[in-house]
């Protein structure tokens, strides 16, 4: 009887262990939905981001799904616990029987049996308040597991209004990526009918030269035009192409919009045959050399020089691969291409 009485008073210790153990848990429960809360509240005013806040919603929801994953591990650690309880509660009951009928066959007449008795009610005392410690237990844990199964059916219903405003996120990016779509598409559109306008005067200024000529969405002079042979100084015979040209980019500057951002590229090419000297140590340095001269002279014109982009491109982009004097003449040019900035 000792052995048993030294083996109840053992068990009995673990309970306040455990209670903290489930108060910590609970704080840990109550930090997370508030930490959830805090999150929704930083969520809703980031939506806006798009791109980025529905990476950051779809982070929320992979979060929300983990807790909600551990809530409900936790809800069945807590029901395994309950079914602990209730078997050591029963097997308490069922020891406390036993101590009754072992009382009721001790004889009252029995007096060298007092001590005995007195051992054996002492025993039955703490059984019972074994007993209501255990139903106390058993009904604390039926009201936690109560409020943990309400927080879980919040926890769910936030989860699937994340879920609705994710799907309405999406559908509100989807429609300002074709809104953006169409705007663009609008300025391309409305760029190309400004650059056929400007190349329309082009041709009616240059009409009659065979040097200058239109190839696909790019407007060419023959290097001929102005410049001397292994030169990027602008020859004098040039300058009035290029005041008409100037003239035709200004006009064109008042009459485009100033939401569409263009600029006049200026590319400069050579032939193949190569150049080399101390000014000009290849092709390459040559044909940007020209290219920088034409925009410098037209910034002289009163061109912004914002809208004007120099490039030189050498031998390597060749209108006629042919090896003779007629392509050579041909691909030594400057092009000029109204495109977007």
């Amino acid at each position: 009887m000792p052995g048993a009485r030294s083996r109840r008073r053992q068990e009995a210790n673990y309970w306040p262990g455990f209670v903290d153990a489930l108060s910590s848990l609970l704080l840990v429960i109550i930090f997370m939905l508030s930490l959830f809360m805090l999150t929704q509240f930083f969520l809703g005013q980031e939506i806006q981001g798009r791109d980025t806040a529905l990476a950051r919603l779809n982070s929320q929801i992979a979060e929300l799904t983990e807790l909600l994953q551990l809530e409900r591990a936790g809800s069945d650690d807590l029901t395994a616990q309950l079914a602990n309880l209730t078997a050591t509660l029963a097997g308490a009951e069922a020891e406390n029987q036993n101590l009754q009928d072992q009382l009721a066959g001790i004889g009252t007449g029995l007096g060298d049996r007092d001590a005995t008795i007195s051992g054996l009610q002492s025993d039955l005392m703490a059984a019972e308040r074994l007993s209501d410690e255990a139903n106390a237990q058993v009904a604390l844990l039926n009201q936690q597991l109560a409020a943990l199964r309400t927080q879980i059916s919040a926890l769910e219903a936030a989860l699937e209004a994340s879920e609705a405003r994710d799907s309405e996120s999406r559908t509100q990016i989807a429609d300002l990526g074709r809104r953006l779509n169409l705007a663009l598409a609008q300025r391309v559109q409305d760029l190309s009918r400004y650059r056929s306008d400007f190349f329309g005067r082009l041709r009616q200024i240059l009409e009659g030269r065979a040097d200058v000529r239109v190839v696909g969405d790019r407007f060419v002079f023959q290097s001929e035009v102005l410049f001397a042979p292994g030169q990027a100084d602008i020859a004098a015979a040039g300058l009035p192409e290029l005041d008409a040209l100037a003239d035709a980019i200004l006009q064109l500057e008042e009459e485009i919009p100033p939401d569409i951002n263009w600029v006049l590229r200026i590319d400069g090419h050579t032939d193949k045959r190569p150049i080399s000297n101390a000014r000009f140590p290849s092709n390459w340095e040559l044909s940007a050399a020209r290219a920088i001269s034409v925009a410098q002279y037209l910034v002289t014109r009163g061109v912004p020089p914002a809208r004007l982009v120099a490039a030189g491109f050498g031998e390597f982009a060749p209108l006629d691969p042919a090896d003779n004097d007629d392509a050579y003449r041909r691909n030594r040019r400057i092009e000029f291409k109204l495109t977007e900035g």
